[in-house]
């Protein structure tokens, strides 16, 4: 029997077929999941209304299950604020030392690489709610 919270069986064959470094990215609501992604990347759609699930939903369910040894996301133009969604994403992540940034079209370009394992589209509306995972290795017990 699983020991953590990640039951959703797609997520789990893409996590066990990907490797240390792969990359896993949740998307919010804005995102193009079509063309702003490996199109081989297995994509699971969890956009099931506004604001189901949450990027941060998502995020709980995967360190849980996965280490994770870096985190990217999409920064804002420089005359903008940063968005809040990334404190709790530091929140959630408090074993990396920072959140990578990059603009928004390496961003696409990042996610677009062949590492990247899986796609996970929430219908989270927040601003800039993108976090491109990558995978670390698993500690000994």
């Amino acid at each position: 029997m699983l020991r953590y919270q990640l039951t959703h069986p797609t997520i789990l064959a893409a996590l066990a077929s990907a490797g240390h470094g792969s990359r896993i990215l949740i998307s919010d609501g804005h995102y193009p999941h079509t063309t702003g992604a490996n199109p081989a990347a297995e994509r699971v759609y969890l956009n099931l209304a506004p604001d189901r699930l949450l990027v941060t939903e998502v995020l709980a369910a995967l360190t849980d299950a996965v280490p994770i040894e870096a985190a990217t996301v999409m920064s804002p133009p420089p005359d903008q604020p940063e968005p809040p969604v990334f404190t709790a994403f530091r929140a959630a992540l408090p074993h990396l030392p920072a959140l990578d940034t990059l603009d928004r079209f390496p961003f696409y370009d990042a996610a677009r690489a062949p590492d990247t394992a899986l796609v996970i589209a929430t219908g989270d509306r927040r601003t800039y709610a993108n976090l491109l995972l990558t995978l670390g290795v698993r500690a000994d017990d």
